[in-house]
């Protein structure tokens, strides 16, 4: 269940409740789930309804709860919604592998994997109708609750109950004050209560830092409380339930404060423990005493407080614009009234500081994570040094575990990382680059590239690395970073088939490649063009002109010398070969970089090049050579949990045995490739149905 725990104190909302209950109960199952869209202002409480539906109707929905923020996918106001899908597909455990290219064939998986199922799907925060609709799971036996500010009346076939939930009434209000208080004072004093109430406007998060107010002054009478409270909010001159956020904002700490008007420019819209200690600068020990305060004071979300380690944190939307404006108002030098924004809109004063503290910050998380995933390799920005005032993330160094297993465990757990934070990471990057921070922008591009390659055909990623060409041509200084974002963003071009564009940043790298210098890195970006070349000719089918590029590749890593740029370009060489039919040629290579890979310690490129061996050598037909290879590849997918490789090995397996003659061994292959690829919203052809 993806759902974090409910609130501790809820009321009212019987009517909807019960309408909701009731559709569920009457709905006979079409060709579209049941669709329930709750709305209203920020802080009315739609969330927390919707988060107590779906556990409420659990038991009647036996595949599980699904939830998705739509604000978490929102980058620069837009929305992915290939990316949520991609996200949705994950949590219903299709592996990242699996995960369809292209935004049409991710629909079709997905309704694959949601066909006859029951199953819940809450979508928080949908602005647009055409946001959800890709979303819906291809069941009618599933149910979807969305929130949004305005009612969705455009949603396809009809929402089955639209809800817009008004204030609490004033008796609702009350006993909510109460159930959080939990104090005498207000049973000795109703008028003072019933102050209180009208103040917040039966807002549910407006009585929720009231109350927290209230109890934070337990000493002093209501009668006495309640006329202060309305004496500042008269004072601050603050219409609506904003004026209640407002006092209790003035009664913060300054390092809470601080950290208030700090969070609502973070770049993603939810922010870990280390990255809110990156962001306030303070250290681990304050920065948890000001997340506690502000969870305290009802300026935090409550319920993500309570996930645990690990846990994502959030400002609600309303919360986040008050923030925002406080920063504007006191977060220059302190709360002395300055605006706290220049004339274009950027963020000034502290929040200036603590977004480029935040920015480097995430620059080396990255890159820490880079190196952890896929090991030391070529790059042309340096490691950042740590950030003062802000710890790494708790990521072990493979290279420190003492087996190979610990070792794939802790570079899957940095990949991980990647994976969770690349909102932040896309966003940090057009920051920096919107600040004139090239170094920063190019330095996060790297590990992008590696996040992108178990991730492929993000749109997003596109973006970013253009950017990443934007600064270094920008910075104009150096080389190396010319040839290398241009390559980077070459390969993501061609593999969504845009081969002429990538062409085109090939040549460019090219044309900068002689103001190179003579160190072993920049020979070895000399040579990742002419490999880049040789990779793109054999996306485009030129497997000829793949091998002319390979090989002289090649020789450029023999003259440098650098034994894994020999070892790769042998892999790929073998592989052209194959393609051109050059078999014995091939297993010549392929047995020579198995070799090297294998004496290199490199785990994954021994993998990589036993299994393109045992291809050659089953077409040349020895299969008694390619069956040992093809059952290492196999066990290695199974310790990996990687079902994608899995797959690929049984389904060569098979094609092995049935040559064989050992049918029923084939038969087993094949009914384990298509089982793995049945449980990934796959078809047996290993497509998206």
């Amino acid at each position: 269940m993806e759902l974090p725990p409910g609130p501790a104190h809820f009321v009212d909302r019987v009517g909807q409740q019960e309408r909701v209950l009731r559709a569920v109960s009457e709905w006979t199952g079409r060709s579209r789930p049941l669709v329930v869209n709750l709305s209203g202002p920020g802080g009315i409480g739609k969330t927390e309804l919707a988060r107590l539906l779906a556990r409420a109707l659990r038991d009647s929905f036996p595949d599980g709860i699904l939830s998705v923020d739509l604000d978490d996918f929102r980058l620069g106001g837009e929305l992915d919604p290939g990316d949520v899908l991609a996200q949705l597909l994950e949590s219903l455990d299709v592996e990242p592998s699996f995960v369809a290219a292209q935004f049409k064939a991710r629909c079709r998986q997905y309704w694959r994997r949601t066909a006859e199922t029951r199953l819940i799907l809450v979508v928080d925060n949908a602005r647009y109708a055409s946001e959800v609709v890709p979303l819906l799971p291809a069941s009618g036996d599933s149910l979807v609750v969305v929130t949004s500010h305005g009612p969705l009346h455009d949603l396809e076939d009809g929402a089955g109950v639209g809800e817009t939930l008004p204030p609490l009434d004033e008796a609702s209000a009350t006993e909510l004050l109460g159930l959080i208080v939990q104090d005498t004072r207000l049973a000795a004093d109703p008028e003072a209560v019933r102050s209180l109430v009208r103040l917040c406007e039966g807002m549910p998060a407006a009585l929720h830092a009231a109350a927290e107010w209230v109890r934070a002054h337990r000493l002093r009478p209501l009668a006495r409380l309640v006329p202060q409270l309305r004496d500042r909010l008269a004072d601050n001159g603050i219409d609506g339930v904003e004026r209640v956020w407002d006092t209790v904002y003035g009664d913060l700490s300054a390092t809470a404060a601080r950290l208030y008007r700090l969070l609502p420019h973070h770049p993603a819209t939810t922010f870990t423990l280390e990255s809110a200690t990156a962001l306030l600068g303070a250290g681990p020990e304050a920065c948890e005493d000001a997340l506690e305060e502000l969870h305290r004071a009802g300026l935090l979300d409550a319920g993500a407080m309570t996930d645990g380690g690990g846990a994502r944190l959030r400002l609600p939307g309303p919360l986040r614009a008050h923030a925002l404006r406080c920063s504007r108002r006191d977060g220059h030098d302190g709360r002395d009234g300055r605006d706290g924004r220049d004339g274009d809109g950027r963020a000034s004063g502290e929040a200036d500081q603590a977004l480029t503290r935040l920015l480097r910050w995430f620059v080396r998380q990255a890159q820490r994570a880079d190196r952890f995933a896929a090991g030391r390799r070529l790059t042309v920005v340096a490691e950042f040094e740590a950030v003062p005032g802000a710890p790494d993330v708790p990521l072990p160094d493979p290279q420190e575990a003492a087996d190979p297993d610990g070792r794939a465990e802790r570079a899957d757990r940095a990949s991980r990382w990647l994976h969770e934070e690349r909102h932040a990471l896309f966003a940090c990057a057009r920051l920096a680059h919107e600040r004139g921070l090239d170094t920063e922008v190019v330095a996060l591009s790297e590990p992008v590239w590696t996040y992108a390659l178990d991730h492929p055909h993000q749109s997003d990623v596109i973006g970013l690395l253009r950017l990443a060409v934007a600064s270094a041509v920008r910075h104009g200084a150096d080389a190396a970073w010319l040839v290398r974002t241009r390559c980077q963003l070459a390969r993501h071009l061609w593999e969504a088939e845009r081969y002429d564009e990538a062409a085109g940043e090939l040549d460019r790298a090219e044309a900068v490649r002689d103001l190179l210098g003579d160190s072993e890195r920049d020979r070895k970006l000399a040579a990742s063009v002419v490999e880049f070349r040789g990779k793109l000719a054999g996306a485009r089918g030129d497997w000829t002109t793949a091998v002319e590029h390979f090989t002289r590749c090649r020789a450029l890593h023999e003259a440098i010398p650098n034994p894994y740029g020999v070892m790769l370009q042998t892999y790929e060489l073998g592989k052209a070969e194959a393609h051109l039919g050059e078999l014995d040629t091939a297993v010549r290579l392929l047995s020579e970089a198995h070799a090297e890979a294998a004496e290199l310690r490199r785990e994954r490129m021994t993998r990589r090049t036993g299994f393109a061996l045992a291809g050659v050598l089953r077409r040349l037909g020895r299969a008694e050579e390619a069956r040992p290879l093809y059952e290492e590849s196999l066990e290695a997918a199974r310790r990996r949990g990687s079902g994608f490789d899995e797959a690929r090995v049984h389904d060569a397996l098979a094609e092995l045995e049935q040559a064989e003659g050992h049918g029923a061994r084939a038969a087993d292959h094949r009914a384990a490739a298509e089982d793995i690829r049945r449980r990934n919203g796959l078809g047996e052809d290993g497509t998206p149905a």
